[in-house]
């Protein structure tokens, strides 16, 4: 029985696994819509705690507050809006008419004012609730005759209900002034037990078919441990179970790989793509048809155990789709091995100025496309749910694009959970990269999130500039990118650190934008550099003016005009002392000074 019961077990875990394995993405015209709904809402609500938490991905891992998505054809769609009470004023965004797939819409008890944006006939839209604000015009017949609204509440507004459309009054579609009634007809009821009763039936139909398929797929393991020489597999699946609250949007699987199954999928580690502080790095290929990156520790490294712990430990419990994933793992014979997704455009350093083999030239649209991904990863590690985390390598190399230039945070082996209340603050040894490394921490041995700010905004100049954070070739006052790029900038001589691989390739208020972020976070004291969810709302903000002036040049380009240009414009910053940054990766504290 006991036997039995172990099968059970594994039977119901491999069932929870098969349902919430993939973690969906969100669809990109869905995040561009519901970006500009926010841009457009901000504009008069600059201090909304609701829209102050807007960012990321609009869905996952948890949709931002007021919003409900749902999965369609494997990607997430936004499905419900409300932002009921949440003293809102200026116009309706006109943007909502633009997320189709949007299913209910309450904007209720604002302070809304102007008219209400036109809905294409399209709508799947089932209920509007837009009472209680200050909203002027009539109720005009599209918004009425949408083929799917059952619930349409205006009441308590300054609308002219003259002349209203027939289709007001047509039986399914319940109206009145504010006082809308929650219930359908007898007709709807039936309509949503049916299809409860149905999805439910469904529901159970697809469980017992996973089960069976996981039932088949635990056997066929079972036989393959009788045949270990022809199939190496992993001894075993190590799951970080999740929460209930996250289980619906991730779950976490981390592999335990054999010696032998590593040195198949590598071909006895024939292709070393790169080198690093743990050890060697190897392509390789699963059998599944995967290719993979196999970081091996060297017998000589310095970090060892504990940065192969540490990485393994952290990312089993976190994984966000700007961040490099861990596929599986491999500690056997003494060889400390991890596994992850291979990313076939190499890092951000390889692509600015690596070797020249590596080596592409990257338009500021793409860049800027990076750099918001890669602060979108390390704002995740900064709100992570459970406990802050701070990454203290934040570098171009450890930056990695897959193969659609996405950008992803990599190498979590400095990691630290960020001090909570008790704790002194302070770490026995400073860790970073010289050229990166954030002055205060390197001085105070305090450790905090703006430390990862400040070579984040290091990682900003390198892509404006193209330049590496530190070059001894380069004439003495251009030794350090930082002290080079600050007095162009504020002398408002932006031209002059701009790649030359970019000039002309850009809107000048998207670069100033970007420009003046990474100034914020090179200030020398970390009160006041901004935090990582601020810089993503920044970069949004000039992302958004990119794009837009990029499909505006076009249709100007297709006349024969002219070419985009750049201008400058003047910024004023007070001046403030930097010290002297290390130049050794490992870096012990300074000793105290004689009182």
């Amino acid at each position: 029985m006991k036997g039995l019961d172990n099968v059970i077990v594994r039977l119901i875990t491999c069932c929870i696994i098969c349902l919430f394995l993939s973690t969906q993405s969100t669809c990109t015209e869905e995040v561009n819509v519901i970006t500009n709904v926010k841009h457009e809402l901000r504009e008069l609500n600059q201090d909304s705690e609701v829209l102050k938490t807007w960012s990321g991905d609009p869905c996952l891992p948890r949709p931002w507050h007021g919003l409900s998505c749902e999965l369609l054809n494997s990607t997430s769609v936004i499905t419900k809006l409300d932002l009921s009470f949440k003293s809102l004023t200026g116009p309706l965004p006109p943007s909502i008419t633009e997320l189709i797939h949007l299913k209910e819409l309450n904007l209720s008890n604002n302070r809304f004012t102007g008219t209400i944006p036109e809905f294409p006939a399209s709508s799947v839209l089932t209920s509007v609730d837009l009472s209680h604000n200050d909203l002027t015009g009539n109720i005009t017949g599209y918004l009425t005759s949408l083929p799917y609204l059952t619930t349409l509440c205006f009441g308590s507004n300054p609308l002219s209900s003259q002349n209203l459309p027939y289709s007001l009054s047509r039986s399914n579609l319940t109206t009145g002034n504010g006082k809308c009634s929650a219930q359908g007809s007898s007709h709807s009821s039936q309509r949503i037990w049916i299809g409860i009763a149905a999805g439910g039936s469904l529901f159970i139909m697809i469980v017992f078919g996973i089960s069976l398929a996981c039932l088949y797929k635990h056997k066929r393991m079972a036989l393959q441990k009788f045949d270990v020489k022809r199939h190496p597999m992993s001894k075993n699946a190590v799951y970080a179970v999740p929460s209930m609250d996250d289980i619906v949007t991730k779950s976490i699987s981390i592999q335990s790989f054999t010696l032998e199954y590593i040195e198949i999928a590598t071909e006895k580690y024939k292709t070393l793509i790169g080198e690093g502080g743990f050890g060697s790095v190897y392509r390789g290929t699963l059998p599944d048809g995967q290719e993979v990156a196999v970081k091996v520790r060297s017998a000589t490294s310095t970090q060892g155990t504990r940065e192969f712990d540490n990485e393994l430990n952290l990312l089993s419990a976190i994984r966000h789709e700007n961040l490099v994933p861990l596929l599986g793992f491999c500690c056997e014979n003494d060889q400390q091995i991890l596994v992850y997704p291979f990313m076939s455009n190499g890092s951000l350093q390889d692509r600015l100025y690596g070797a020249a083999s590596k080596r592409k030239i990257l338009d500021w649209p793409t860049r800027l496309s990076i750099a918001l991904g890669a602060a979108r990863g390390l704002t995740y590690l900064h709100t992570f749910s459970e406990r802050c985390v701070i990454h203290r390598d934040v570098k171009s190399s450890n930056i990695l694009l897959d193969h659609s230039m996405s950008a992803k945070v990599a190498d979590f082996g400095f990691s630290k959970y960020a001090p909570q209340e008790g704790d002194s603050g302070t770490s026995l040894e400073v860790r970073g990269t010289a050229g990166y490394l954030d002055p205060e921490y390197y001085s105070t041995q305090h450790l905090s999130t703006k430390s990862d700010v400040f070579s984040f905004g290091v990682v900003l100049l390198e892509i404006i500039s193209g330049r590496e954070p530190l070059n001894i070739k380069r004439p003495r006052n251009e030794w350090s990118l930082v002290e080079w790029a600050k007095p162009h900038i504020r002398n408002s001589r932006i031209e002059e650190i701009v790649d030359l691989n970019i000039k002309g390739g850009y809107h000048a208020e998207a670069m100033w934008r970007v420009v003046e972020v990474a100034l914020a976070c090179i200030e020398p004291y970390s009160a006041y550099r901004p935090c990582m969810a601020d810089i993503v709302r920044e970069l949004e903000d000039a992302f958004i003016i990119e794009n837009n002036a990029s499909e505006y040049m076009k249709s100007i380009e297709s006349f024969g005009g002219s070419r985009r240009y750049s201008i400058e414009r003047p910024i004023v910053i007070p001046q403030t002392p930097i010290p002297t940054e290390p130049s050794t990766v490992l870096m012990q504290p300074p000793p105290p000074q004689p009182r």
